[in-house]
């Protein structure tokens, strides 16, 4: 398996959280009840699973050492993707103070919820289609077998050491909850 194969494969799992994270938010919407914990613990997911993980290892081996390669860091793809980093952090901590609120017994924090979510989802998906179909593929070309090895083995110690045992499949877990919350309504 490629670095990039990785990569790819927790896409799924972020689409599936986000696919099941939209229906939620599109109930609560159309004033169906819906359990308030379900968005504190999705805030969750896309704090911890997509962007300290996934975004982590990205920011912190894939785009570095693309840019040793020879893809410049400034002006290009990377400086989209890791402003797009910036930008979906933005809405996941809004995201969290809503659903956080909204958890706690305040209503009027729905419409928080639903307003960040919605653009979290918009800003990701095309994000994550961008990457899929250039960043990763331009990584690909640039990058040398010995290169993607070195990728894998540091994926795996930001999975142990920054997340600890566990939290991948933990956080796979947690999707398909989401997902099957999400498809009772």
């Amino acid at each position: 398996m490629k670095a990039t194969d990785q990569l790819k494969e927790e896409h799924r799992v972020i689409e599936k959280a986000l696919g099941a994270v939209h229906k939620l938010a599109g109930a609560v919407a159309d004033g169906k009840q819906v359990d308030p914990s379900l968005f504190v613990k999705a805030a969750d997911f896309f704090g911890e699973f997509a962007d300290r993980c996934h975004h982590g290892k990205e920011e912190d081996l894939l785009f570095p050492l693309m840019e040793k390669r020879g893809i410049p860091a400034q002006g290009g793809p990377l400086a989209v993707m890791l402003d797009e980093h910036v930008q979906g952090r933005a809405f996941v901590r809004a995201f969290r103070e809503a659903a956080e609120r909204y958890a706690a017994g305040d209503k009027s924090a729905a419409p928080q919820v639903s307003e960040n979510v919605s653009g979290y989802i918009h800003l990701l998906l095309h994000h994550i289609m961008k990457e899929d179909q250039v960043l990763y593929v331009m990584a690909e070309r640039a990058l040398s077998e010995a290169d993607d090895e070195a990728l894998l083995q540091g994926f795996e110690k930001v999975e142990h050491e920054r997340m600890g045992h566990g939290a991948h499949e933990r956080y796979h877990h947690l999707a398909e909850e989401l997902s099957q919350a999400a498809a009772k309504l």
